[in-house]
């Protein structure tokens, strides 16, 4: 027997703004407004881009992290990169109101300091590629706690084989050593010290083995050592870059020269590749939360190079902001209106509107109130 609790009084424009959600704020931002989980993989600039001090909490590194981020745009000078370390480690936030699906159209961008070198080459040059995930609030609560969908890169149709999906890796503590790991495909390996970063590399607020789960992508460097000349070592290596889908995959600009041509094509991310945990597509009208983490799991066997593929977060941007906001108040309207025409105190809705009969748990709208089904 399905049990009906009828919710005091909250009304519907309530509930919407839950499902597609809009702060009322004098002036709406196309910047992040806040980061809502830091949990980085140890790596060489973890503890230090944010800097960790003695002491700080994970609401605290948070908090940092906000400092170099929220409300910025990458070209502000008060703006500053946050680590993500080693495969797994991530970053979740948010905007000051629902990010729209613009139907064939790129939705938002993600920042990161990956850049291109010898175009003659390999397309990219230092790529260190984030997968990225979205989230809608459905259940309204202003949390990301709602299911996850991973955003289907190139890589997808690129190296079909060479992805790695549902892999885990756990990392343990071993203080001013190589951090140790071990993953579930049989492999282990350590995040290597250098002596261009001196500080602890596993993340001090954070407990003992850490364990992540997720996409592996598959390994982007290579060794151009026979092509190129340089005096201060034998060696050149460079991550190339995949073609779309990506976090810190491409540059930020579509000319190094010229930083006021961002590349939304190359960095920006559509919310109609979102698929599910078994890889199907899943049709997403609005997000709520974006979620970033180091998609590659190698390290340079030169040490006076590069030592692990580390993610770096730079910011993000709603690259349709007017859009956005218009789809949150049609939706609004939208929703407002089915119910000024519902006469039946028996009619449901679900909270894009839509007149259904309940036969799972869940929240709806009946009679322009929530409704909650156990």
């Amino acid at each position: 027997m399905k049990k009906i609790l009828l919710l005091l009084i909250l009304a519907i424009a309530t509930i919407n703004s839950h499902a597609q959600r809009m702060d009322d704020v004098a002036t709406h931002s196309k910047y992040i407004q806040a980061v809502d989980e830091y949990r980085p993989a140890p790596g060489q600039y973890v503890n230090d881009v944010p800097a960790y001090e003695d002491g700080d909490t994970e609401a605290d590194m948070i908090s940092k992290c906000n400092k170099s981020v929220a409300g910025k745009s990458i070209l502000d000078t008060d703006a500053h990169l946050v680590a993500l370390g080693g495969w797994g480690g991530y970053i979740t936030f948010h905007f000051d109101h629902s990010i729209a699906n613009v139907p064939g159209e790129r939705d938002f961008a993600v920042w990161g300091n990956a850049y291109q070198e010898m175009k003659n080459l390999v397309f990219g040059g230092m790529n260190e590629a984030g997968v990225v995930m979205v989230s809608k609030d459905v259940n309204g609560n202003g949390k990301p706690d709602d299911p996850w969908y991973e955003i289907s890169g190139s890589c997808d149709v690129d190296s079909v084989g060479k992805v790695i999906y549902g892999y885990e890796i756990t990392y343990r503590q071993n203080p001013m050593g190589n951090i140790p790991w071990t993953d579930n495909q049989g492999n282990s390996g350590t995040i290597d010290r250098n002596h261009y970063h001196p500080q602890e590399y596993y993340p001090q607020w954070l407990p003992d083995n850490l364990t992540f789960k997720g996409t592996r992508l598959p390994d982007n460097m290579l060794n151009l050592s026979d092509k190129v000349e340089q005096a201060w070592s034998p060696y050149y290596y460079v991550l190339v870059g995949f073609r779309y889908g990506y976090a810190d995959n491409l540059p930020n600009f579509t000319d190094n020269a010229d930083v006021t041509s961002f590349n939304y094509e190359g960095c920006g991310i559509d919310i109609g590749w979102a698929v599910d945990e078994n890889r199907q597509p899943v049709n997403l009208d609005f997000v709520d939360f974006v979620r970033v983490y180091t998609g590659l799991n190698q390290k340079c066997p030169q040490p006076e190079w590069w030592g692990e593929t580390s993610t770096e977060f730079a910011g993000a941007e709603d690259i349709h902001l007017d859009a956005s906001l218009q789809a949150i108040k049609n939706a609004l309207s939208g929703i407002q209106s089915i119910h000024q025409e519902a006469s039946g105190a028996e009619s449901f809705y679900d909270l894009q509107g839509r007149k259904v009969t309940p036969t799972k748990k869940g929240i709806y709208i009946q009679n322009k109130k929530k409704v909650v089904i156990k």
